[in-house]
């Protein structure tokens, strides 16, 4: 193991994770110690963020009655601390609110302990992110936009009222919702953008902004104190958010050289971050999400900061949001790709959490001066962060087509009616799930095989989601892809090897040290697809697995798979077929029953051979 590490994540980062955790140590062992690690701040500005709230007014006028009405609900559930989490789920914090309770155990963290005697895991507590999920303060969007809508000032009371009380329960560097510094600068992003809105409409007065001030001050702290961790031992998403606390930070503080820097750091972390053809290092989706998100509020901050990204980041964010849109199905959504912890840290159109078309319009908007979608919803988070009115960006649509983006390990390919997207990657940067050589299949609307997606991070359910098993491709002798120890560490990294694809096939390798080696063949035919399977190595049988939403329907060498009663796929193959049940996670913390086609087949001379033709239906 202590080679494969230091292998695959380098001894600059081993060094640096030791690093931390002597300082873990040495602040449990003298507590004093923390003023060590502390910076002075003072907060001399708040007014970041500029909105046309007259435009986003009428934007939300015209909204659906059913639009308006489930936005005005969110809100109002809300003012009585039952909060919209994960863009998914209900979390009743009570009235007011326990900003270190967990809905989801009914534990409660004790809010005297400092940060740092907080575990990461801790099973009674649970998922320490159902504990954030309220101190990230996302909810106030929704209080800003039914403000919008009624004009009731109970909205604004509840927005100042919560951010008081906040304050009050959160003393700096104590309780859960000061271990981690992405926390600290999402909850300042969220309540500056919100404190801006209301205060267009002359709401806000004095204690406000005080308690807006501490706000800033406090997380900017944070951030200084602990940014060691994000920049050099988890080098994510955190680190992007992190860096953006930075930039508030200092402007606010009126620091130019702080500010400077902060800029010069984000770029580089950018173009460390994502890949030249639009991928991101996490492999996910949905922290590709969070990334051009925590982008376009940079970008949107350039009228104030006075300072800009590159071109370079410019260019690779727009790549990002391009590769996106060509994973899109017509609905908007995306396959449930890599690790998925439910953020989406700006909810601000009335799109469902799984419509990637909002970002990806809006990026486009910003870095391009174009739309590449026609009107719709989405256009409303154009006017939280761009700087013209949506009909104002001129629209220039983009053909969705086969596409093999080879740094980031995906590729796709297009039929009538949907596309195919297969994974293999060459990591150069931590993996996180199991899933070299999954096929997601989207045909008429319908992910007909679908990732498990993620759960929880904190679960049993969630850890095994990020297993082989759960996702569709070949498991050998019950043999992992790679190895992995507690939620986040994998190691042994597999290898890809002899990758093509052409207009109508893709063919790849992916060598696994664990003894085996699976090569996978897609063809694109008339009526659907044809995968063939090899795989190379020891062991008794192949377990090959397919996950479906659909219902489905065992005959002899095939399976039916049904959509509204209606067959939208027929899979056949000479393989043992057995129909199970299993679980996928559209939305973090929320599982849902789905089939699991399992096909098992017997090794001959360390070889095992299968094939699977899926045939589509026309609608």
């Amino acid at each position: 193991m202590i080679k494969s590490l230091i292998r695959e994540y380098g001894l600059p980062w081993i060094f640096n994770r030791s690093l931390y955790s002597a300082k873990l140590k040495l602040l449990r062992a003298i507590p004093s110690s923390e003023s060590l690690f502390e910076t002075k701040v003072k907060i001399k500005r708040i007014n970041i963020f500029e909105l046309n709230h007259e435009l986003l007014e009428d934007f939300l006028s015209k909204l659906s009655l059913e639009n308006k009405e489930e936005i005005i609900s969110i809100a109002d559930d809300a003012l009585e601390g039952k909060i919209l989490g994960f863009s998914s789920i209900q979390l009743d914090y009570g009235y007011p609110i326990r900003w270190h309770y967990s809905p989801i155990t009914k534990k409660e963290v004790d809010k005297d302990l400092k940060w740092y005697q907080i575990s990461d895991f801790d099973s009674e507590r649970g998922d320490i992110k159902a504990i954030w999920e309220a101190s990230r303060l996302t909810h106030f969007f929704y209080f800003v936009r039914a403000y919008m809508l009624t004009k009731n000032e109970k909205y604004y009371n509840a927005f100042s009222d919560q951010l008081k009380n906040w304050l009050q329960e959160n003393k700096y560097s104590y309780g859960p919702n000061y271990k981690c510094g992405q926390e600290a600068s999402l909850r300042m992003i969220n309540a500056l953008i919100t404190y801006s809105a209301f205060k267009l409409y002359g709401l806000t007065d004095s204690s406000d902004e005080e308690n807006l001030v501490q706000l800033i001050g406090d997380s900017y702290k944070k951030i200084l104190s602990n940014f060691f961790y994000a920049h050099k031992c988890i080098r994510n998403n955190h680190t992007l958010s992190e860096i953006t606390g930075l930039i508030i930070g200092a402007w606010a503080s009126k620091d130019n050289k702080g500010l400077k820097n902060a800029y010069i750091l984000l770029d580089k972390e950018i173009q460390k971050q994502f890949l030249p053809d639009g991928g991101y290092l996490q492999y996910s989706f949905n922290y590709q999400r969070f990334a051009l998100q925590i982008a376009e509020f940079v970008m949107k901050i350039s009228e104030k900061t006075k300072h800009q990204i590159s071109d370079q980041s410019k260019k690779l964010i727009k790549n990002s949001a391009q590769l996106l849109y060509q994973l899109q199905d017509q609905s908007g959504d995306v396959p449930n790709y890599g690790s998925n912890d439910g953020a989406l840290i700006f909810p601000v159109t009335a799109c469902g959490y799984r419509d990637f078309r909002p970002i990806v319009n809006t990026i486009f908007a910003i870095v391009d001066g174009k739309r590449i979608f026609n009107s719709g919803s989405y256009d409303e988070e154009i006017i939280w962060f761009g700087t013209k009115e949506p009909r104002d960006y001129p629209v220039s649509l983009i053909e969705k087509k086969t596409e093999m983006f080879e740094a980031s390990g995906l590729y796709s390919l297009r039929h009538s009616g949907g596309f195919l997207m297969t994974i293999l990657q060459g990591f150069e940067s931590r993996p996180a799930q199991m899933d070299q050589l999954h096929i997601d299949l989207w045909h008429n609307g319908v992910n007909v095989f679908c990732d498990s997606g993620s759960y929880s991070y904190a679960s049993g359910i969630g850890k095994e989601m990020s297993l082989t098993s759960a996702h569709n491709t070949v498991k050998v002798d019950g043999k992992e892809q790679m190895k992995k120890r507690e939620p986040f560490l994998v190691y042994d990294w597999s290898r890809r090897n002899n990758v093509t694809l052409g207009s109508d096939c893709f063919k790849g390798t992916m060598i696994s040290k664990n003894g085996y080696e699976h090569t996978r063949s897609i063809k694109k035919t008339k009526q659907g697809y044809s995968i063939i399977d090899e795989v190379i190595g020891g062991g008794e049988y192949c377990d090959f697995y397919f996950h479906t939403p659909c219902k489905v329907k065992n005959t002899e060498k095939s399976i039916l798979l049904y959509n509204d009663d209606q067959v939208i796929a027929n899979v056949k193959t000479d393989g043992e077929i057995e129909v199970k049940k299993a679980f996928r996670s559209l939305y973090y913390l929320k599982k849902e029953e789905v089939n699991l086609v399992f096909i098992r087949v017997k090794m001959k001379e360390k070889k095992c051979n299968n094939k699977i033709e899926i045939i589509l239906t026309e609608r």
